[in-house]
């Protein structure tokens, strides 16, 4: 094989201090990178793959702390990475060490993987003086490296679907947990974007009828050095390293555009892309992390520092580090982020972890602080899907339902409702009420609607819905952390017995408990979010902390065993119902909270909620300890809303029942001249036969859900 000898870039124009990051515009690229702090920075030209150096240029021109230059000889594909030089004084906060290559935080594209060593250190590991002494190796052989990035991508007529809020179904996956044992999908294709993009995927989706993935992380990460030392592999991804560049694993293809072509297909089949985002920490973690990108580049500016003692990081992340978004430079660095996945990855919005963390200044959370502030005028955000996970490790971060105007959140008080509730927990039928007319008591002062509450029973952080029903405890002996790991407040209840079991009436009794949870959340007001694979009765065996866990535990199930194969059908198209209903019936999707009144002369209340003998329930009745039932009867023509073109919205009634008491109930449905009640659901029976109510109480067995339509009345002949 012949080697061609390496032509060095010997032409270096000034360049730009705008854009951030290397930009190919068709005839060279330029170079573009922030430090305030730094006395001197070298671009580092690697070969295609980035494993030898082949120069090194000092970027001489410096504007407005901006470091650049313009190389008309580069070209896409570049492999490179920079050196940065100035003070080494952790105790103020400084820690650059030009020994170490570094990472683009703009970079999109990214070539080659970390090898764990050392030398990724900026001090000597195993000193006495720990962070506080300097070491002088290389790390550029273990880095990975930055790539110029062709941007250029036909897109055609692609167009967002712009699913409104009211009628979005959020269906959260892992990219590659989803396909990795996936029969229809090609065995090469298999974890990776271009799965995601197949006809046997989108077929699946398209037949449950979700409207919206919410995908784990996919900007490039970390896997963490006690976890590669143990053989295990952060799967998770809340590990951040590049907050342009897709992670490269999930890629067949090893391009980009493989993620771009994913996110046109999936708009083509209406289908829309959030993203699940860590702008709160890096993968950097404390002050006795690695030296990779920011840290290198200009820690004092990308990272909140201890006010105190500078050496040291405040974390309100548990992660080690939270990023500063109270300098210009590192909010600019994640508005670009943000702006760049919208405009170039075409994505429709995004989910942000611990979002609290975001909205600290000084400390102290802010929620109409600089970086909401910045999103709200942004005119590309501004248009775009923005969830938060309303909550942070630190003092004062808990703070669902008080996010900005335009923000969902993930409700976590309709988890624990509804989990409480099928548990059997005594004393919870006012909070399963508020849960399921959409959270007003948390959103409602504010002047949002029903859709600012994101209803989730499982998520990727717990257990998966199978194990909410079959383990009472967790069981995450795999994460090599002797259980310590992961919640142990579930809210679960295992049946009777701990873990799988051939007892049939254990066995029926959790596929109702499925049954029961999946019609709570489809039948809610509010946004609903199915953690993916709960449709199918996937297990996790217990772990309800799988970060770590790249292998089967994690990855979703697809058995070719018959008998598996038919219970996970059958749980398919019982949630395939419950959504098609859900989409039919605007009575299911209302924009305006619940009033419990007339909303108008000829029209019933919009909602009642009643006793098992047919009565509306009194204030002694919500304060009983041991209620636990509950009737809930939304009128059709108590609609307020309008249509998409003004016009006045009508529907059919709908009685909801919910038992959570372990017998059978007899319960009174309110009689209405010249109608009648029609099943469309009892979770007691898997038939999805939409059958009359039979005359008198109807026989509402114990732990068990039922849903009744009834027509609007007919004139009199």
């Amino acid at each position: 094989m012949t080697r061609h000898a390496y032509v060095p870039l010997d032409t270096v124009w000034p360049g730009r201090a705008v854009p951030l990051g290397a930009t190919w515009d068709g005839q060279g690229v330029n170079f573009a990178l922030f430090s305030k702090h730094a006395e001197k920075v070298e671009l580092c030209v690697f070969d295609d793959k980035g494993r030898h150096e082949r120069q090194r240029i000092v970027l001489r021109e410096r504007t407005n702390d901006v470091w650049h230059c313009y190389l008309p000889q580069a070209r896409p594909g570049m492999a490179y990475g920079y050196r940065v030089h100035g003070r080494y004084k952790p105790e103020e906060g400084h820690r650059f060490n030009p020994h170490k290559l570094l990472l683009d935080p703009y970079t999109n594209d990214i070539v080659g993987e970390l090898r764990w060593s050392d030398a990724l250190y900026s001090y000597a590991v195993g000193s006495k003086r720990q962070d506080l002494s300097f070491d002088r190796r290389d790390s550029a052989a273990f880095m990975p490296k930055s790539r110029v990035l062709e941007p250029a991508f036909t897109w055609g007529d692609d167009h967002r679907p712009d699913v409104p809020w009211q009628d979005m179904v959020i269906y959260e996956l892992h990219v590659r947990g989803f396909t990795m044992q996936h029969p229809q999908v090609p065995e090469h294709l298999r974890g990776t974007y271009a799965a995601l993009g197949t006809q046997a995927v989108i077929d699946y989706l398209q037949r449950l009828g979700v409207t919206t993935l919410e995908l784990l992380p996919v900007h490039a990460f970390l896997n963490d050095r006690h976890l590669a030392d143990q053989g295990l592999q952060n799967y998770w991804g809340y590990n951040t390293l590049g907050y342009f560049a897709p992670e490269p694993r999930y890629s067949a293809s090893g391009k980009v555009k493989e993620f771009k072509t994913m996110v046109k297909s999936l708009h083509s089949a209406g289908i829309e892309v959030i993203l699940d985002v860590v702008y709160n920490h890096t993968c950097e973690g404390n002050h006795l992390g690695p030296t990779l990108s920011m840290r290198g580049v200009d820690n004092a500016s990308y990272y909140i520092l201890n006010s105190g003692q500078r050496r040291y990081y405040d974390d309100f992340t548990g992660c080690g580090n939270t990023v500063n978004l109270e300098d210009p430079r590192a909010l600019q660095l994640v508005m670009d982020s943000l702006r760049y996945w919208v405009d170039e990855m075409h994505v429709d919005g995004f989910r942000f972890d611990l979002a609290s963390a975001l909205a600290r200044e000084a400390g102290k959370v802010e929620n109409l602080g600089t970086f909401f502030a910045a999103i709200g005028q942004d005119p590309v955000l501004g248009g775009v899907k923005l969830i938060a996970e309303p909550w942070d490790l630190g003092h004062g971060g808990y703070q669902v339902g008080n996010f900005p105007a335009g923000w969902a959140e993930w409700n976590d008080r309709y988890r624990d409702g509804a989990r409480g509730w099928w548990k059997g927990d005594a004393g919870i039928v006012g909070e399963l009420a508020n849960r399921l007319a959409g959270s007003q008591d948390i959103y409602g002062w504010s002047g949002k609607r029903p859709h600012a509450s994101i209803n989730f029973v499982t998520a990727h952080d717990g257990f998966t819905l199978a194990d909410l029903v079959a383990y009472s405890d967790k069981h995450n002996e795999a994460n090599g952390e002797d259980n310590r790991d992961g919640s142990s407040n579930n809210l679960s209840w295992n049946c009777g017995v701990e873990g799988p079991t051939d007892d049939p009436k254990v066995n029926a009794l959790r596929e109702r408990q499925k049954r029961n949870f999946l019609a709570t959340l489809l039948l809610s007001q509010g946004v609903p979010m199915l953690l993916a694979g709960d449709e199918r009765g996937n297990s996790q065996g217990g772990n309800n902390n799988v970060y770590c866990q790249d292998n089967e535990i994690s990855w979703i199930d697809w058995s070719p065993d018959a008998k598996a194969h038919a219970k996970a059908e059958a749980l398919h198209d019982f949630v395939a119902q419950l959504i098609a209903l859900r989409r039919q019936h605007p009575s299911f999707r209302r924009r305006s909270f619940f009033r419990g009144q007339l909303a108008h002369e000829s029209a019933a209340k919009d909602v009642q909620w009643l006793r098992p003998d047919g009565v509306e329930m009194t204030a002694p009745d919500w304060e009983g300890e041991h209620v636990r039932c509950l009737g809930m009867l939304f009128s059709g023509t108590g609609l307020i809303d309008l249509g998409p073109r003004g016009e006045p919205q009508r529907d059919d009634d709908f009685l909801l029942l919910l038992n959570a008491y372990h017998e059978a109930l007899p319960f009174s449905l309110p009689p209405r001249a010249h109608t009648h009640w029609i099943r469309l659901v009892d979770t007691a029976h898997d038939d999805g036969i939409e059958v009359p109510a039979p005359p008198g109480p109807y026989p509402l067995q114990g732990r068990s859900l039922a849903l009744f339509r009834r027509g609007v009345p007919q004139a009199m002949p």
